[in-house]
């Protein structure tokens, strides 16, 4: 009963973190609107960036990565330490080991669901590139730093955002199955990326038909909006 009791508030953590709305509250705070009704309608940085300027965009984009890494933290320490507290025995510590990775990856993808999913933004959210990034450089700092140098290139030569943070998911699942790791950990980061790229559908379109905005360009349903 400890273990599910612990599991289960790790999980409940983690989604909390990963939903709390930040480009929302950018939004609210700093300009006194709903991000959610100007630009491409996202709460992410890339919006907030268009909407609100670079130190917000910066801002929203940092915490968004601390949540990510606050998450993978809550697995990796919180639950265990949670599970200590409640089991009426000490659990072993080859327990511990064994269980650790499973805890760790569940609390990533809770967070990258509720980034996607907020609870307080009725259930939707931003595409979870961030809140994955912070989770990849949490739960292991080469894949972190393989997937934010990835995503810097390709942004520096298209300078397009989306196309950037899916090469960056496609890194990430090659980097977690090339390099040793516990299959928890392969799983988490090929279900989050997938999931990271589901999320971007629209912009696939979008890219497939050469309408995609670049940085620093409005996206196509702002310009159709201008011109209304």
């Amino acid at each position: 009963m400890a273990f599910w009791i612990a599991s289960a508030a790790g999980l409940v953590i983690a989604y909390l973190l990963g939903s709390i709305p930040t480009g929302y509250l950018a939004g609210q705070l700093l300009g006194g609107i709903d991000i959610r009704e100007h630009g491409s309608r996202s709460t992410g940085a890339t919006n907030v960036l268009r909407t609100l300027g670079k130190w917000p965009a910066l801002a929203v984009l940092v915490i968004d990565v601390l949540k990510g890494v606050a998450a993978i933290l809550v697995g990796r320490w919180f639950c265990p330490w949670l599970y200590g507290v409640l089991s009426p025995s000490a659990p072993t510590a080859a327990d511990l080991q064994a269980w650790a990775p499973w805890g760790v990856s569940l609390a990533g993808i809770a967070a990258l669901l509720g980034h996607g999913r907020s609870i307080w933004l009725n259930f939707t959210g931003g595409k979870s590139a961030a809140t994955g990034l912070g989770v990849a450089l949490a739960m292991s700092w080469p894949v972190g730093l393989g997937i934010a140098a990835v995503f810097g290139i390709v942004l520096a030569m298209f300078r397009i955002v989306s196309l950037s943070s899916m090469l960056a998911a496609v890194t990430a699942i090659i980097l977690v199955c090339s390099l040793p790791h516990p299959l928890p950990y392969r799983l988490l980061v090929i279900a989050g990326s997938l999931y990271v790229i589901v999320r971007h559908r629209a912009n696939i379109q979008r890219l497939l038909a050469g309408t995609e905005p670049r940085l620093g360009q409005s996206s196509p349903e702002v310009q159709a909006r201008a011109q209304v």
